[in-house]
Order: C-alpha cells, then structure tokens, then sequence
C-alpha cells in the first residue's frame, strides 16, 4: 500500500475547527458538518485523554491504526494541528512542523488575520499544499532508492 497524506485540520484553543484541507484525493469526503464535528469531538477527546492519563499529559499526540495514522501538534497557545496519513507513511512531525511554521508566516503575520476566526488566506493554503508536496516527493525518492 502506498503511503500518503490526506488530510490537515486546524482546532483553535476553544475547540472551533479554524481550517480544514484535503491532502490527497484519497482523502475521504467530508462535508462542512463532518468537519466542524470532527474538530469538535477530537478537541473534547484530547482534553480527556490529558485528564485521565496516568501520567502528566497535554492529551492526544498520535493515533495508529491498521489502516490510518492521525498525530497531533499542540502549539503553545493551545492551538492545535493534525494530520491524517494513511498507515506507514512518515515524517508526520516534519510536515507538522512546517505547517505550523508556515501557520506563523502567513497567519499569524497577516495583519487582517484576527485570533480564532476561520484561516482563510490563501498564501497559506499554497504553503501546506508546498509542503505536502515536497515530503510526498521526498518518500518517492527514498522508495526509489530502496528498491535498487
């Protein structure tokens, strides 16, 4: 099975889904209410798995299944970035890092962007597509490489 990205949503510090993107057709269609859900529930599911967690937690980092893998970047102000992939694909924390990254760069440096209002800046939208793109091509090089 072919490993890949596809899909990246962004939950604001109150649970609203600032920002949603499909990363691949592969990627299963959601609709504008499947999202807003989604970003909800995972938001409330992160905030208990910190409270219930044996240990010291800030909630849920990464989700592996036989078939996905979901991981989670919790920023500083509580903002929140996950991505989806289908299973063995890598550089999960890479792409994240970028993202968030180019999340400072074009978002937060926008001076029309207000705080926990849907992202809606195209400059961005291009960044992640960039990004993805360039991890995507870097996994086909070193599949390449291991098959010689």
């Amino acid at each position: 099975m072919s490993s890949q990205f596809l899909q990246l949503f962004i939950i604001s510090r109150s649970g609203g889904l600032l920002y949603n993107q499909d990363l691949s057709a592969a990627a299963p269609v959601l609709s504008t209410n499947d999202w807003l859900r989604f970003g909800s529930t995972f938001h409330g599911l992160h905030a208990i798995a910190g409270q219930i967690a044996p240990v010291i937690s800030a909630g849920i980092e990464k989700l592996e299944t036989g078939t996905f893998k979901l991981q989670c970047f919790l920023s500083r102000t509580g903002t929140k970035f996950v991505l989806t992939a289908q299973a063995g694909t890598q550089d999960l924390d890479a792409v994240l890092g970028k993202i968030y990254e180019a999340y400072a760069d074009f978002v937060l440096k926008n001076p029309f962007y207000e705080l926990e209002m849907p992202i809606r800046i195209p400059e961005f939208t291009n960044a992640v597509t960039r990004i993805v793109a360039h991890y995507s091509a870097a996994k086909s090089s070193r599949k390449e490489l291991q098959l010689r």
